[in-house]
C-alpha cells in the first residue's frame, strides 16, 4: 500500500508522523509512505526580478528544512518512503499528488482551529477531506 502524507513542518506533521511510524498497521514491510511537501508559489513579478533559478533554490532551501528531520525520523524507524516537493495550492496539490501516485490513503497533521476560524479562512485539512476521494486521516 502506498500512503501520502503531507508535511508542513508543523508540530502537527510532527505528531501525524510519529502516529504513522507507531501504528504499525498503516505500514507493512513494503509499503511506501510518499512524504509531499507542498510550497506556495512565488509570484511571477517576483520571480522575474530573483529568476527562476534564485526562486527554485529558495524553494528547496525550504523544503529541505522541513524534509530534512523527516528523513532522519524515518530512516531512524527502517520506513521505505520518498520525498516530493511540489508548488501550487497545498489542499489541490495533495489532492492531485495522491490521484497520479494512485495512493491508497492521506495522512495530515490538523491544526484544529475552531469553527470561526474555519468559516471564514478554510483549512488545507477541511478542502481535502471533502475534495478528495481518497480516505484521509488527520492526526491532531
Amino acid at each position: 500500500m502506498k500512503i501520502l502524507f503531507a508535511a508542513d513542518g508543523s508540530t502537527f506533521t510532527k505528531k501525524a508522523l510519529t502516529f504513522i511510524v507507531n501504528n504499525k498497521s498503516l505500514l507493512a514491510a513494503g509499503d511506501e509512505l510518499l512524504v509531499l511537501h507542498v510550497q506556495d508559489a512565488i509570484s511571477a513579478q517576483i520571480e522575474r526580478k530573483l529568476g527562476a533559478a534564485e526562486v527554485a533554490a529558495y524553494q528547496t532551501k525550504q523544503a529541505d528544512a522541513v524534509l530534512k528531520p523527516i528523513k532522519k525520523f524515518l530512516d531512524k524507524h527502517a520506513v521505505n518512503y520518498r520525498c516530493v516537493l511540489v508548488i501550487g495550492a497545498a489542499a489541490h496539490q495533495i489532492i492531485e499528488t495522491s490521484k497520479r501516485e494512485r495512493v491508497k490513503m492521506i495522512v495530515m497533521g490538523a491544526h484544529g482551529h475552531g469553527l470561526l476560524s474555519r468559516m471564514f479562512m478554510g483549512s488545507v485539512a477541511q478542502r481535502v477531506l471533502a475534495e478528495s476521494e481518497i480516505p484521509t486521516l488527520l492526526v491532531k
